[in-house]
């Protein structure tokens, strides 16, 4: 073996073993306690009792509850899922601040997605206050159309309205555990959104009221079974995963070093056998020589 040989061998070999003995730190994680576990949760004030996001993935939605959208029409959610991933975000249309800041947030993610309501996707935003109206209900319609700003977006985003009893199935359903408070007029609930796949099955949850595009993204195209997106979002899916703790989406740093570890150690095998072959070669023509 040459001194060139010797110094690639000895490059690819502590390559690998950098790889496998520094593997990187994870993205640290947020745990996610149910509302089961209550006895863990930290002490809330008594309007915020209960409050709070289970996610309940892979649960079948109830597609058969009624509603009525922004024209007072009865509508059953199953009439919004015909073959494209949903969008749905439970709010309050008379909410005085935090409900205006999640479908901001949602508005503000969608413009930075190429994908289309109506086409790709369908929105639903349902208010769980039965006191809201379909006349409320199109006014903020009409207001996040606007701010949205693409031609075609009022066919696949949706607001709608309901009574007591169809809005109680719909979150114990999903998961969303508001609370009313009287002397306020005024509903104590968490902040977030959820992906439910065509056939209305909860897929993903993402937490807060700003909502990265690339999340957002992905999250559509799984819920697809990658019947949208591009091949690049295959590829950003072999590099990210969904974490259900943080409702977000993380690279996978580890296993992808882990990956380019053991690479490195096919290459340096692959390497040395042909090292051993070339001087074994190389003796026996001595040998016959």
């Amino acid at each position: 073996m040459t001194t060139m040989e010797r110094n690639l061998l000895i490059t690819f070999a502590g390559a690998a073993l950098a790889a496998f003995a520094q593997p990187g730190q994870p993205a640290p994680v947020q745990p996610t306690i149910s509302m089961q576990d209550s006895h863990l949760r930290p002490a809330l004030p008594g309007a915020l009792q209960g409050v709070g996001i289970d996610q309940r993935l892979d649960q079948q939605m109830p597609l058969g509850l009624t509603f009525r959208d922004e024209f007072g029409r009865d509508v059953q959610l199953s009439s919004f899922f015909h073959g494209k991933p949903v969008i749905l975000a439970l709010v309050y249309y008379r909410c005085p601040m935090l409900c205006t800041q999640i479908l901001n947030g949602l508005e503000s993610s969608l413009k930075a997605v190429s994908f289309m309501p109506g086409r790709d996707f369908e929105v639903l935003a349902v208010s769980f206050d039965p006191k809201d109206t379909p006349e409320t209900a199109a006014s903020k319609k009409q207001l996040y159309l606007r701010r949205y700003g693409r031609p075609g977006a009022a066919n696949g985003w949706h607001f709608l309205t309901g009574d007591e009893t169809n809005i109680h199935a719909l979150t114990e359903a999903v998961g969303y555990h508001v609370k009313y408070d009287p002397s306020t007029d005024q509903w104590a609930h968490a902040s977030g959104i959820m992906i439910a796949t065509p056939e209305g099955r909860l897929s993903r949850y993402f937490y807060g009221v700003e909502y990265a595009p690339r999340d957002l993204r992905l999250g559509l195209v799984e819920a697809s079974a990658s019947k949208i997106g591009s091949p690049v979002d295959q590829i950003l899916l072999f590099c990210y995963h969904y974490d259900p703790a943080t409702g977000k989406y993380g690279t996978l740093a580890v296993g992808m070093v882990r990956y380019a570890g053991g690479a490195f150690v096919l290459i340096c095998g692959g390497f040395l056998v042909f090292v051993f072959l070339r001087e074994s070669r190389a003796k026996n023509l001595r040998r016959a020589g």
